[in-house]
């Protein structure tokens, strides 16, 4: 029984980055010898179990057969003759298809250091093409790796792929998870890239690759196209290290735009609720977890009226504030007016304008919510009064709280440059 080291660990480490997690590959090995070693078996489809003492991943070397369309259409083989080089060659990456042993030798059957000295996104062999979630995962490296380019002969092999339909058989669960991990690579914007040049986006995320080739207007948009936008504010959300709610949340924000009708264009007038029904459809689809759901359905209804917020007065603002349901859930508000300012700075040559709309309406959160309700609601009870006029009371309290702390902010200020509209 011998035990390598294989996969990201290597490669990371090869590239000088710090290394998360370790994968083993164990030849030679029965899955009673393992259990016998103390190791405990986690894996459903094929022998994988955990060390010991470590909780390190340790699977047996294995071989895979096609046997249907998709990710599950695969019969495993591991047995003590598999060698390493077959389970090396059954791999996506090249660079994902080096091995070391425990005396540091490194196993490279299929040129992974010349590629990671080439910067090159490589397939092993032609099996890449039974398995289409290696798509996203090629995707989502070129948004990790960013000087890294895609090999032709993949990136046509990708192609076909989708062409033969392949793509069409991936699971949403699978979709969302790569989609996830690749939001939160360096930039994000690659895998997008990625995915439109060998077709697959518009397999898995049509709203979206809809957008490019749509125009915007240019005093607000000086990149004019709506699918480079969406780019610029995607990676803009890595710059600011935005968690992935914001980040998925700049990605779906702008969907209307993509069926704003031709006579319209280049306004793209009440897209931001056209947005958030097609918000929905690719949520239901993809089975995005709620906390990503509920933050991007903010976002696409409100970031008009968030960028226009500059020119609201107090009662606007409180108004705003309740649509964003700010007051039961202000940090969520938080993480909405950060996906706005990705928005506005997501722009050609806006990049480093400031966004004063984002502390103004947290000061305004903050008025608000010094006002003390729960008096305001005892004592209009005691007049008897009806739970619609108890809110109305609540709410001009919360509005004359706002209107007088920004009274004092504007005095306080020497001028007012506050950017107005961003649609």
């Amino acid at each position: 029984m011998r035990t390598f080291r294989v996969g990201g660990a290597v490669r990371d480490a090869l590239l000088g980055l710090p290394v998360q997690d370790q994968d083993w590959v164990v030849v030679g090995a029965t899955p009673e010898q393992m259990i016998a070693a103390g190791y405990l078996p986690v894996g459903r489809d094929f022998p994988v179990f955990l060390h010991p003492e470590t909780r390190e991943e340790y699977a047996l070397a294995r071989t895979e057969r096609k046997t249907g369309r998709g990710y599950h259409g695969f019969a495993f083989h591991a047995a003590p003759e598999v060698t390493l080089e077959q389970d090396l060659g059954r791999r996506d990456l090249t660079i994902n298809a080096i091995a070391q042993a425990g005396d540091g030798a490194l196993i490279d059957p299929h040129g992974g250091q010349r590629d990671l000295r080439a910067r090159v996104l490589r397939h092993v062999t032609e099996a890449f093409r039974e398995d289409p979630v290696r798509i996203l995962r090629v995707a989502r490296f070129a948004a990790r790796f960013t000087d890294f380019e895609v090999a032709p002969e993949t990136l046509q092999l990708m192609r076909e792929m989708v062409e033969d339909g392949e793509a069409d058989h991936l699971v949403p669960e699978r979709v969302w998870q790569e989609l996830a991990r690749g939001l939160m690579e360096a930039r994000p914007s690659r895998m997008f890239e990625v995915l439109r040049a060998c077709g697959a986006l518009a397999r898995v995320l049509p709203e979206v690759d809809r957008l490019w080739g749509v125009p915007q207007r240019a005093d607000y948009h000086p990149e004019v196209d709506t699918g480079v936008h969406n780019m610029m504010v995607l990676d803009m959300s890595a710059r600011l290290d935005a968690p992935l709610q914001v980040r998925f949340a700049c990605l779906t924000h702008d969907l209307g735009k993509g069926t704003t009708p031709a006579e319209m264009l280049p306004k793209h007038i009440g897209h931001e609720q056209r947005s958030a029904r097609l918000l929905q459809t690719v949520c239901n689809r993809l089975r995005v977890p709620n906390d990503c759901r509920e933050l991007a359905d903010v976002v696409a209804r409100e970031h008009g009226n968030i960028h226009r917020s500059g020119e609201f007065g107090a009662a606007a603002i409180v108004r705003l504030l309740e649509r964003c349901d700010a007051f039961r859930k202000p940090q969520r508000f938080e993480l909405a007016l950060l996906a706005c300012e990705c928005d506005a700075r997501g722009r050609l040559g806006l990049q480093e304008q400031p966004y004063p709309q984002r502390p103004r309406l947290l000061a305004a959160l903050s008025l608000a919510q010094s006002v003390a309700t729960k008096t305001i609601a005892a004592q209009a009870m005691q007049e008897q009064a009806s739970g619609p006029k108890i809110a109305e009371l609540i709410q001009q309290a919360r509005i004359g709280a706002v209107d007088a702390g920004l009274e004092i902010a504007s005095q306080s200020m020497p001028s007012k440059n506050d950017p107005q509209e961003m649609p």
